[in-house]
């Protein structure tokens, strides 16, 4: 398994899993920052220089989850990994990646009152040989005060088991943590497990407007993203996976086979696998009474119901133009056969 160890710079996360390796038995630790600064060594300036810290680049992010599977792949046992996540969305990334892979993760939170923060950064020793670095380092430091507080605020409160670290030692830090895990007073995040596939796939959504033609998507919490209800399991029809999925998801149950609007042939470019997609109409919900989406506990974080133009900022690009294309064929009643999202 792995305990994630989050909070802010200056919480004490490195110092506290150095001490909580010595208390979980065959445990070890994981720093994803050296993942960091190794890519900043191989990715050209120019890349680097288009996002402001490196937990913004994907490959980091995708390396992240298979160290960490390949390590305990190799050592069994814990990993402890010292590591602030701010943004769900990259939360949702890794952690889904490792469920992906069955691989548990307890998320604890360190937080110390933000009084102690400011002071721990203002009293922590910046390496000599860093030009500028007290000045960078420290305001580095600072400006993450302000994102933290706002995760705090939001998502990460409820997503973390909290430890407030601001009276303890990291040796009572590391203790509390170790004696929680043991007795399972941290659970494990319950992420669903969604297998990396491992050749091409077939996958079928089901469209689910309101009475205003908005279409409804929804925010998985196991993977970053907007998306429609999208499944098919081995064995199974796409047009019933699809019904199967919307009722497992929203709660809605669709007493129609849908009607086919789009088939999309995605292109394998490594490292995903590409296969079929299509896209069926679910017709109109009374969204008002009995089919109105209900959030099934922990698969789902979020619904809405949104128009064309807004899911444009929601999807991304190869699902937008799916469900562009895939309305257009609804307003013509006519499926379209497409390849990477273009109708061929």
């Amino acid at each position: 398994m792995i305990v994630w160890i989050n909070g802010a710079f200056g919480a004490g996360k490195t110092t506290t899993a150095r001490e909580l390796i010595e208390l979980i038995p065959n445990s070890t630790l994981f720093d994803p920052e050296v993942i960091g600064g190794a890519l900043t060594h191989m990715l050209p300036a120019k890349r680097l220089a288009e996002v402001g810290d490196f937990q913004d680049l994907p490959s980091w992010r995708r390396l992240v989850v298979e160290t960490a599977a390949a390590l305990l792949a190799e050592l069994g046992g814990t990993l402890v990994v010292p590591m602030t996540l701010l943004r769900q969305e990259y939360r949702d990334e890794i952690f889904g990646g490792l469920a992906s892979r069955r691989i548990p993760v307890r998320h604890l939170l360190l937080a110390p009152a933000e009084t102690i923060l400011r002071e721990r950064i203002a009293g922590r020793e910046i390496p000599p040989d860093l030009p500028d670095g007290e000045m960078r380092l420290r305001q580095w430091a600072y400006d993450h005060i302000a994102p933290y507080r706002a995760a705090l605020s939001g998502w990460l409160t409820s997503d973390a088991h909290l430890v407030d670290t601001g009276t303890l030692t990291p040796y009572e830090t590391a203790r509390r943590i170790a004696d929680a895990v043991a007795t399972d007073g941290v659970p494990v995040c319950d992420i669903v497990q969604t297998p990396e596939p491992t050749a091409e796939t077939v996958a079928a959504g089901v469209l689910l407007f309101d009475e205003q033609d908005r279409v409804l998507l929804v925010d998985p919490t196991y993977k970053p993203g907007w998306e429609f209800p999208e499944v098919v399991e081995a064995g199974e029809a796409p047009a019933r996976a699809g019904v199967r999925e919307v009722l497992e998801e929203t709660g809605i149950r669709l007493d129609e086979v849908p009607r086919l609007l789009v088939v999309d042939w995605e292109a394998p470019v490594a490292p995903r696998y590409g296969g079929l997609r299509l896209l069926f109409d679910g017709g109109r919900l009374d969204v008002s009474g009995p089919q109105r989406p209900v959030l099934p506990g922990t698969e789902l974080r979020d619904w809405r119901f949104v128009t064309e133009e807004q899911a444009a900022d929601l999807l991304p690009p190869v699902r937008y133009e799916r469900l562009r294309w895939a309305l257009r064929a609804r307003e013509r009643g006519a499926a379209l056969y497409l390849e990477a999202g273009v109708p061929v």
